[in-house]
């Protein structure tokens, strides 16, 4: 179990910080980097961004198909206000991998990204840019807004399947970092999850086409939860995954990678055995919260939810927690009341939990 010891409790008019440091675990056997065949590689925390191992991770190169990583989330994040159906057309086919859309074949644009995302259809990616951007160019302009939003500093789109282009290229950590983010949207984590799936289509009417996903590793290792392959003679192997265990959950990167499935296990095998799942923030965990003007001094505070994250073992850096309270707060106040936040730091990442009162506190009956 971990142990929790406060280090400090400052007092301002305002706010109370609790700072809770985390005691060492014992100590980690030597472990040795994995050898891989990939030019360039990375495995990566996906809820902190904290790099287990990296082997020139910042190199630009051609991408290939985990491009279509970027297009699956702006299409999605499309979806939510508008899910069109797109009439596929011979200014939408496309070389290399396919789902053989037809001329007059119409899908929406959440069924084409099952297509662009299993199959990896290149006629779905420029069906996807089209339908939602007008033209192949104008949903680049889009890919690359996304990007330097997530902070890809080293990545540039030019298509939307990852068809070569030597303006289109990405990094394994701009990759990753892409990976992370994408993960967490539920929509797209239950897409690429799955080993297979069915696409409708809305014309010919009553269509639907059986895929099956690419990704060999969601059935080679075990807990690996997506999410893209890619390959053209350019980029040669490339291949983007998460996977699960005890909690922890990594993303790993390979671009031009000619055994690029063992080249993942053995990036998952490092990374799980150097990690660890811990609970900065408990649910149990109980604070005391002065209350002016109440029928009691106090009220109960505690966090909204449990909170638990990926530690590296060995690592110097200890996750800190911050409790953020008003100095005090007045009666009436109802079960439920938000009051303030626990912050965990750790690698630069800042995740918050909301502080709630435990019980109602009633205001103080005046005396007859």
């Amino acid at each position: 179990m971990f142990i929790q010891r406060i280090l400090s409790l400052v007092l301002t008019c305002f706010v109370v910080f609790y700072t809770i440091a985390f005691g060492k675990v014992s100590a980690a056997a030597e472990r040795q980097a994995p050898t891989l065949s990939a030019e360039s590689a990375i495995v990566m925390c996906a809820d902190n961004g904290a790099v287990l191992f990296e082997k020139n991770a910042d190199r630009q190169m051609a991408i290939a198909s985990i491009t279509k990583i970027m297009t699956a989330l702006i299409a999605l994040e499309y979806v939510q206000v508008n899910d069109r159906a797109v009439c596929f057309t011979e200014q939408m086919t496309a070389e290399g991998s396919s789902m053989y859309l037809k001329p007059g074949d119409t899908l929406r644009l959440s069924e084409l990204v099952k297509g662009l995302m299993a199959v990896s259809g290149n006629d779905a990616a420029n069906a996807l840019a089209v339908g939602i951007a007008g033209s192949k160019e104008k949903f680049a302009m889009m890919m690359n807004q996304k990007a330097a939003l997530l902070g890809m500093t080293h990545t540039h789109f030019v298509t939307p399947s990852g068809l070569d282009d030597d303006n289109h290229y990405s990094t394994a950590r701009d990759m990753a970092l892409l990976c992370c983010y994408a993960m967490d949207q539920p929509q797209f984590a239950r897409i690429v999850s799955q080993q297979s799936l069915t696409v409708s289509f809305v014309s010919p009417e009553g269509k639907q086409q059986y895929c099956k996903n690419h990704n060999r590793l969601l059935s080679l290792y075990p807990g690996c939860i997506g999410i893209k392959t890619g390959f053209t003679k350019k980029a040669g192997r490339t291949l983007t995954s998460c996977a699960e265990k005890n909690g922890v959950r990594l993303i790993a990167v390979t671009l031009n990678a000619p055994d690029d499935w063992n080249d993942h296990a053995a990036l998952f095998d490092f990374g799980f055995s150097g990690t660890e799942q811990i609970t900065p923030v408990h649910a149990a965990d109980r604070f005391q919260l002065p209350v002016a003007g109440g029928e009691c001094d106090t009220v109960t505070v505690k966090p909204s939810q449990e909170r638990s994250l990926t530690r590296i073992i060995n690592d110097p850096d200890s996750p800190e927690t911050v409790l953020y309270l008003p100095r005090f707060i007045y009666a009436p106040v109802p079960a439920g009341t938000v009051v303030g936040e626990a912050v965990i730091y750790y690698k630069k990442k800042r995740i918050s939990v909301s502080l709630v009162t435990a019980d109602a506190v009633r205001m103080q009956k005046e005396d007859d």
